[in-house]
Parts: C-alpha cells; structure tokens; sequence
C-alpha cells in the first residue's frame, strides 16, 4: 500500500492541504505561478501552510527540503499514550479541529478528563468556509480559557494537542512575531487575531501549564473523543462550543466517524 502523502497548495485555485494528489493537481493544474508541495505527515504539512514557501516550491518538488529546512527550526516533542499514563495529572484537556475538505466545513472538539477520567466533552465554532488550522487554534483556543479556570482552582493541567502547528504558533512563533510588531519575513501570519488573543491568554498561564504534543488517530483516548466531537460540530452545524450533554458512553463515541 502507498503511503499516505499530504500535499500544501499555497497558491492555486484554492489554497490548504488536501491527502490526495488528483485533488491537489486540480487546483494547480494550468494555474499561473502555482505552488505547491508534498509532505509525508499531516503535522509537516500544517506548519508548512502556516510558511510562506520558498520560489523553487513547485512541481514535482517532494518534501526533502522542507524537512532540511525545518531541521533548523524548534520543534516540538510528541508524547505517547504511555507517557501520559505515568503524568501524574489533575487535568488533561485534548483538542482536536476538523475541516472537509480543507479548506471546507471545519469545527472543534475537545475531551476533558480530570483525576484520569472522561469529564466533559465539547464541541463547536463551526465555520462553513474554515481551514483545518482554525479549527485547531479554535480548539486550543477554548481549552486556554478552560485552563485558566483550572489553574485559579489550584490544579494542575495539561493540554494535549495534535497540532504541532498550533502549539508552535502560540509557545514558539509568536514571540519574535510578537517582537516584530506582528509580522514575519516574507509573508502575512494566517489566523493574526486569534493567535493574538491566545498568546496574550498563554503568558499569563504558561508558567502553570503545559502544552504538549499528541499524534493524531495513534489510539490516544482524549484525542480520538476530540476528533469525534470535532466532527459532531460539522454534521451539526453548531456554531456556539456546546458541553455534549449525553451519557458518555466511550464505545459509542469512538464508533462514531472519524475526522
């Protein structure tokens, strides 16, 4: 079976990240000045997008330079579900955003266990005409302020968040954006306002909370809720982030689509 690629149109008919090459091709096909670029994970791919690419980006260009190039860069650790086994947590929070296709009807998800068990589960902030990097920063964005509650309660509390993307836009990236009046080299920051208000919302929590890194559908529990609430915000439509008032039955749940 061929592995799975992730291709990043930053200029085409319609700019975003799509899994398949007919669908990438159909909107660089013929376009003008086109750019665009394969990837072998969805997290290269998301902070690739979040990039302006360079002018040799093109046809046939795979993703070798951009791991190179990235190389460079900070990065972020993922942690796996037996690393979060042995955390000893009051709080975890999971956040997850969907968007089909990408750019397409996107939403937000979020799992919250507290004492190592599922407490609440959320979702919302639909968007017809979203980008799955919104949804993420939506989602980080909503677990922030749930944080901050927790942490004026006196327990401790980490996010867990499948994004690299995201993580890096607010613990990393928006320092020197911030120190640079909110500009970087070489192009606009996608998603200025809302990476703003969470940078702000972070210095004030980052010295009691941290936000950690997940791989998306490896089995994570917290995230694969996330993800399921995040795609139960697109069938439903809803647009206010809504606490799931059903019974949590974790079998029935996890046996809903994934996104």
């Amino acid at each position: 079976m061929a592995q799975q690629k992730y291709y990043v149109v930053w200029q085409g008919r319609t700019p975003g990240i799509y899994r398949d090459w007919p669908t990438c091709k159909s909107q660089v096909d013929g376009f003008a000045g086109a750019r665009y670029k394969s990837f072998a994970t969805q997290s290269e791919a998301e902070a690739a997008f979040a990039t302006t690419p360079s002018k040799s980006t093109g046809r046939g260009k795979s993703s070798a330079g951009s791991r190179k190039e990235g190389a460079k860069r900070q990065t972020v650790k993922t942690y796996t579900a037996a690393e979060i086994a042995k955390m000893n947590i009051d709080t975890a929070i999971y956040t997850d955003g969907g968007c089909e296709p990408n750019p397409g009807e996107a939403g937000s998800g979020i799992a919250v266990y507290r004492e190592g068990e599922v407490s609440e589960l959320w979702y919302g902030l639909y968007n017809p005409r979203g980008t799955n990097n919104t949804a993420e920063l939506n989602a980080l964005f909503q677990a922030l302020m749930m944080a901050q509650d927790e942490v004026a309660s006196k327990r401790s509390v980490v996010i867990f968040c499948d994004s690299k993307y995201s993580i890096q836009c607010i613990t990393q990236w928006a320092v020197n954006w911030e120190k640079k009046g909110w500009k970087k080299a070489g192009g606009e920051i996608r998603n200025l306002e809302l990476i703003q208000e969470m940078f702000a919302l972070y210095q004030e929590l980052k010295k009691e909370l941290q936000i950690l890194h997940v791989n998306g559908h490896v089995g994570v529990e917290g995230n694969e809720l996330a993800d399921r609430m995040s795609i139960k915000a697109i069938a439903e439509h809803s647009v206010d982030f809504n606490r799931y008032s059903e019974a949590i039955d974790l079998d029935e749940i996890l046996a809903l689509r994934a996104g």
